[in-house]
């Protein structure tokens, strides 16, 4: 059989076509996200409430801790994808991280599980509850076991989807189609894991306790490992090649020392050629030997080189350190980083949306009725909306419309990345006019009833905030998928583990973003007028609309941003 070049099996063996890699080796990665993500959206989801009612941070507080936990999680994804291109395979990043969580999600059940780690319960008063938030030691506990969670998630994120994206042939068309396929799937396997999430485990955690729903995403990660372990005699697994941010720091420091060595020396030259002693002594057989030595060098730069980013082609020069040396295809490779950085950048303020699902959305469903029938649902089983959404959508897309976009257009990819990402970004403008307009009537409902200053549900179905839910939804299907597909291939081989991962550090971002809006908002609407918009423990107080509205602006503004960079980028290889 013949070998995979670069690729090795789970012993550290030369890997080899027709038993190593394929749709069955992907297939295992597929399983294993399902319950990877069933343990970390299953807290995720929820933790706002956890936090507010059982650790007693205020609502604004606890939705700070949450995105500041989420972000921290996807942020890590890129420690993940560096380690895997640089020191460590995928296949190993994977086993470490799974332990890593493991030992978070285990330390939290335990404080679940115990009184004595948790802060006292509330003393109800004459007018309200007094409540402790939870301090010191118990602090700390909570802290280390969420931030542990936190670093587990990040390099399984970092490395899950390229370990199951390196199993495909991307020489031949039907393995690049198959590698586009199991990006939409592996979506859809993170939706199926968010499904019994945020139904079963948010349930049990709602009416059996924390320590029971911790309990489950405990057992859910320990299992994933042997699930994982039982698809290692058919992985194929990429060789790490060496830290691809020292290529980039090197190519940039070379471009830069040979510019000033550049500036220099054409100063030098300037100065003797205006000497008479320099023009007596420069024969003309000499200048003629330079002038072809230096068209020489520039006839073989222009073959190998782009004219994009040309700063950058000055790294080939002769430097003065050997470690600076670069060659052609390494400040090619960089040239291909630096242009998806402005898409990746664009991807932010969705993912700043998509946060409000896990925090201020969850409170004001919180605050409504959930009832469906006889059946009271969780306020943070609310994403199971675009979850069944995104399950539909996602074979549909892959089965339907990519083989008649492929028809329409003639081309491989049917539907480019660029345009489904431009897809999701639309929406999300759609789906924070949704949520601005949802808070409006809720309000306006809690206003009738008299019911502002009251903890009791409101007479108003918990379906209207379902809405925004759809909408985030289907625009993280669109941008998600997108996104891991477009910076997969499109980054060098080299750096495709971590090119993947700032799908994820778009993620993280969106969510520190959140948290710096929400306190942004809050500094200049009470420096202006006499409450902040986001501030204190009735959510009715809030006014939620107006922060919704100043994110639909500004997500508007940022499509137009995002229309710039994608309408100029050119494809690093045309597929037709």
């Amino acid at each position: 059989m013949k070998v995979w070049e670069g690729y090795v099996d789970w012993r550290n063996r030369p890997a080899l076509r027709g038993r190593h890699g394929g749709m069955l080796a992907a297939s295992f990665v597929l399983a294993v996200e399902v319950l990877e993500n069933l343990a970390y959206l299953a807290n995720a989801s929820n933790l706002v409430l956890y936090l507010s009612k059982f650790m007693h941070f205020s609502p604004s507080t606890s939705a700070n801790i949450v995105t500041n936990f989420m972000g921290t999680a996807f942020l890590l994804a890129v420690l993940g994808g560096f380690l895997a291109d640089s020191y460590l395979t995928t296949f190993s990043i994977y086993l470490i991280s799974a332990a890593i969580e493991f030992m978070g999600l285990l330390t939290l059940t335990i404080q679940a599980n115990t009184p004595s780690l948790k802060p006292p319960s509330c003393v109800m008063g004459s007018t309200n509850s007094v409540c402790h938030e939870v301090h010191g030691g118990k602090e700390v506990i909570l802290f280390a076991g969420l931030y542990l969670v936190a670093l587990g998630v990040g390099g399984i994120k970092g490395s899950l989807p390229p370990h199951g994206a390196e199993q495909f042939d991307e020489t031949i068309s039907e393995g690049r189609k198959q590698r586009s396929a199991f990006f939409n799937y592996f979506v859809f396997s993170l939706s199926c894991g968010a499904l019994i999430a945020v139904t079963f485990v948010v349930w049990i955690e709602d009416n059996k306790g924390w320590q029971w729903g911790l309990g489950i995403s405990t057992a859910a990660i320990l299992i994933s490992i042997p699930v994982f372990l039982l698809g290692a005699t058919k992985y194929r697994t990429k060789i790490p090649t060496g830290s691809p941010i020292t290529v980039m720091f090197k190519v940039v420091a070379a471009a830069i020392h040979n510019k000033c060595k550049a500036r220099n020396s054409a100063n030098a030259i300037t100065s003797m050629a205006t000497s008479p002693s320099y023009a007596t002594e420069m024969s003309e057989g000499e200048e003629g030997n330079n002038r072809k030595k230096v068209q020489g060098q520039s006839q073989s730069q222009s073959q190998t080189l782009t004219e994009s980013i040309k700063f950058l082609n000055r790294a080939v020069m002769e430097p003065v350190h050997p470690k600076l040396q670069c060659t052609a295809k390494e400040v090619e490779e960089v040239k291909v980083v630096i242009r998806i950085l402005p898409i990746f950048m664009s991807t932010i303020m969705l993912n700043c949306c998509l946060a409000q699902l896990s925090t201020f959305s969850v409170q004001q469903s919180a605050t409504m009725d959930t009832s469906l029938g006889s059946f009271k649902l969780p306020p943070a089983s609310l994403p199971v909306f675009p979850v069944i959404f995104i399950m539909i959508l996602a074979p549909l897309y892959n089965h339907l419309i990519v083989p008649f976009a492929r028809k329409l257009t003639n081309t491989e990819m049917g539907i480019t990345h660029l345009q489904r990402i431009g897809t999701g970004l639309f929406l999300s403008i759609v789906a924070m006019a949704v949520a601005a307009l949802v808070e409006m009537k809720r309000k306006n409902v809690a206003s009738k009833f008299g019911l502002l200053d009251s903890a009791k549900p409101l007479p108003i179905t918990f379906l209207w905030v379902a809405l925004q839910y759809l909408f985030l939804g289907s625009a993280d299907l669109f941008t998600l998928a997108g996104m891991m597909e477009f910076f997969f291939t499109e980054a060098p081989l080299s750096m495709r583990s971590l090119a993947t991962a700032l799908s994820w550090a778009s993620l993280a971002m969106g969510y520190f973003l959140s948290t710096v809006l929400v306190s942004i908002v809050n500094k200049v609407s009470g420096t202006f007028g006499h409450i902040p918009w986001l501030f204190g423990s009735n959510l009715n107080h809030y006014h939620l609309e107006r922060f919704y509205w100043f994110m639909c602006a500004l997500s508007g503004l940022n499509f137009l941003h995002y229309l710039f960079w994608a309408n100029s980028y050119k494809y690093r290889s045309i597929v037709v």
